[in-house]
């Protein structure tokens, strides 16, 4: 079992400061991300109850000013509902009525991220909104949306402050809101994945001022717990960064303590630069939140080569286990999620692990150079909630699959062991690279300790490649040089993308788009493609005239001076595992919903979650479908959910996993619901901006009340 480091001093020392607890605790409010500090999208609101839930109906819409993707968990504070639309401008509704009531951002100017939401601050007459956008975190006041001048540089703070001046310019955006904690809050930070990648310390600001309050090197300095299980100049970031907090963290007040969980160090799938386990990429870290000082820490991925960041908040839950004497005892328990499907639980102060963690054998064989670490920790409960993909067999290509005998062919090829590395001949990955739980995260009755959390069955293959040498790129054009060196993984040699896999063709973009547009794209990203920052004006010049297939070759210098680190492998893109008809080639079920008791490990219940409308219409039982978005419980005895590809919202019976309600939304909502009362009348509202999983394009927020 591999135990996490505990600093006991710093543990006690928390449990005797008193930490004043500044959420509001209204039930009749949704006041912070994900519900609450304890991230467990609960609510104590009963009017909607199993009963007469299927007598809901829609109370109001807002349209939001753009269209598009949008995964908000919009937050409701004194009968306002705060949110952001698709081009990440923040907006203030009356909560009764879906009126708005300000509007705050240049939706030309602000769409480099796909945001989840806001947070909220007050201090008597004081009352803040939080709001990121792109690198830049600003501060409005919540009643007018104008920005409050005397916060850091006129309203804004740029979130590359007090990191070391080589990632000053580096791709940066923050989509997750932030965590409040007295007068601090803590952001996340979404970074390059790649070996470019900024460092992804931990940073708290000051709510009042922005100033910068406390820093916690994810990837150790010298003399710091950690640093030799990176190389030694590992912190300088020349050749690796990220190891960040992207999803948010949950955080008990009480206490003090601030739960984050980080992702992967870059570049992600070859690791050769950076031998070690990599402390504190993929961790669960507990740390003092007034300090940034660690308390205690679990790694639950050593020297990650297939992207698995932890990819949600944890849940702060209460759980029922007999002690040393026998008798049942209440612990005050961490619960993290993961992609690979697995549920690591902890004591919230020790970090014991609630269930043994067996430390696995994992091989060894790899690309030249790579050096796997020997072993990785996996839970003994629960069990995993999605498939792994060292159980499938030639039984589990999909019965559907009108290319079957093909897909046996590729599948045969593939390595699929347990832990198996990244390869050139394809690596299945399953859970995907989105996971398993997703950054929707898991819902959870917190003094039950019951977690309910929706999964993805999607299996994607991940192949290496050798990168281009230097001499091999001398005889292309400048612009096609920059197109090979950072965007052919995703988007192909031919430019064709893989729209089935998410990424869309870049052929004759310069009948789509105009040249200012894409040259901003390149510079900013937009949802989950990141910004390049790190091209010259130059390079963006010719890799903009290459797409627009007028490159004149003596534009610019045939040498990149961005000076990517050369790695000898890459990967050839993100690619799902897929039949002909674009369907999951693995057989059913795609997506699932479950119930688990942590106080026993055991499970309640599990169903497939979502349909496919071609499939059903021929009668095939329901097979879920690929999700994106957490659920709500409710203390009435209620599971409400959309997320599904097919675009319905639907509720459950929280304790058997009945549907009991469902209506299919005017575009797919890929977003967590919120639920709120106002004049006595309970609400349940979803973001519905469909767009990913190639469903169509929306803008609407839909509130739904008892008739």
């Amino acid at each position: 079992m591999f135990k996490p480091i505990i600093c006991c001093i710093a543990a006690s020392a928390l449990l005797l400061s008193g930490a004043r607890n500044v959420s509001d605790d209204k039930k009749d409010e949704w006041t912070e991300y994900l519900g609450g500090p304890d991230r467990n999208h609960y609510s104590s609101l009963t009017q909607i109850n199993p009963e007469n839930v299927k007598t809901l109906k829609v109370a109001w819409t807002y349209a939001m000013p753009d269209s598009g993707q949008t995964q908000v968990n919009p937050i409701i504070v004194d009968g306002v509902l705060y949110g952001v639309t698709a081009a990440v401008q923040a907006f203030a509704l009356d909560a009764a009525t879906g009126k708005q009531i300000w509007l705050f951002g240049d939706k030309s100017k602000n769409g480099s991220n796909t945001s989840r939401g806001l947070t909220y601050w007050s201090e008597g007459n004081d009352k803040r909104i939080l709001h990121a956008m792109g690198a830049y975190l600003y501060a409005l006041d919540a009643r007018t949306g104008k920005v409050i001048d005397s916060f850091g540089d006129h309203g804004k703070i740029d979130l590359h402050t007090g990191l070391p001046e080589i990632a000053k310019t580096k791709y940066m955006v923050s989509n997750t809101p932030g965590t409040i904690f007295e007068d601090l809050i803590i952001m996340p930070l979404r970074l390059s994945e790649d070996s470019d990648a900024a460092p992804g310390d931990l940073r708290a600001f000051n709510v009042k001022t922005g100033k910068l309050e406390w820093t916690f090197h994810t990837i150790p300095y010298p003399g710091e717990f950690g640093y030799e299980t990176f190389p030694p100049d590992a912190y300088k970031n020349t050749f690796t960064g990220a190891a960040n907090n992207w999803a948010g963290t949950a955080i008990d007040r009480k206490r003090g303590i601030l739960y984050v969980p980080t992702g992967s160090a870059g570049y992600d799938f070859y690791g050769a630069k950076r031998k070690g386990t990599n402390l504190f990429a993929n961790s669960l870290l507990a740390l003092d939140a007034r300090t940034g000082k660690r308390i205690w820490h679990f790694q639950t991925m050593h020297h990650d080569i297939w992207d698995r960041d932890l990819p949600a908040p944890p849940n702060l839950i209460t759980v029922t286990q007999k002690g040393p004497d026998g008798r049942p005892r209440k612990i005050d328990a961490v619960a993290q999620v993961s992609k690979q499907g697995y549920v690591f639980v902890f004591d919230r102060v020790t970090g014991k692990p609630l269930f043994p963690i067996k430390e696995v054998t994992a091989p060894k064989t790899a690309l030249p150079g790579e050096f796997p670490w020997p072993s990785q920790p996996i839970p003994s409960k629960p069990a995993p909630y999605a498939r792994q993909a060292y159980t499938l067999t030639e039984k589990d290509i999909s019965p559907y699959a009108p290319d079957k005998d093909s897909l046996m062919i590729k599948f045969k090829g593939y390595k699929k062991e347990l832990f198996a590395a990244p390869s050139k001949e394809g690596t299945v990955i399953l859970p995907g690279f989105d996971g398993g739980a997703e950054w929707g995260g898991a819902a959870a009755d917190p003094d039950e300790g019951i977690l309910y959390v929706n999964s993805n069955e999607m299996a994607w293959i991940l192949t290496m490649k050798d990168t281009p040498k230097e001499s091999e790129l001398s005889n292309l054009s400048p612009g096609e040089k920059v197109y090979t060196t950072y965007c052919v993984t995703c988007h192909g040699p031919q430019r064709r993308g893989n729209a089935k896999s998410g990424y869309p063709s870049l052929v004759d973009i310069g009948t789509r788009r105009d040249r200012p547009f894409v040259r901003q794209l390149i510079t900013s990203g937009k949802g989950m493609m990141p910004g390049f920052t790190m091209l010259t004006s130059d390079e963006k010049q010719a890799l903009v005239s290459f797409l627009f297939g007028d490159e004149k070759v003596e534009a610019v210098s045939a040498t990149p001076a961005s000076k990517k680190v050369y790695l000898p492998y890459q990967s050839t893109g993100y690619n799902k595992f897929l039949d002909a008809n674009g369907l999951p080639a693995i057989s059913p079920p795609w997506g699932t919903l479950n119930a688990i008791n942590l106080n026993t490990g055991e499970y309640l219940w599990k169903i497939p979650f979502g349909e496919v409308e071609s499939l059903k219409s021929k009668g095939v039982p329901t097979t879920g479908t690929e999700n994106y978005g957490g659920p709500v419980v409710t203390a009435s005895g209620l599971l409400f959910i959309a997320a599904t590809k097919d675009g319905k919202f639907r509720a459950f019976d929280k304790k058997t996993g009945k549907l009991l309600w469902e209506t299919t939304l005017p575009a797919a909502g890929f977003a967590t619901p919120s639920t709120y009362q106002v004049n006595g009348k309970q609400y349940v509202v979803i973001a519905c901006g469909g767009t990913k999983l190639g469903t169509k394009k929306g803008n609407k927020y839909v509130a739904f009340a008892l008739e």
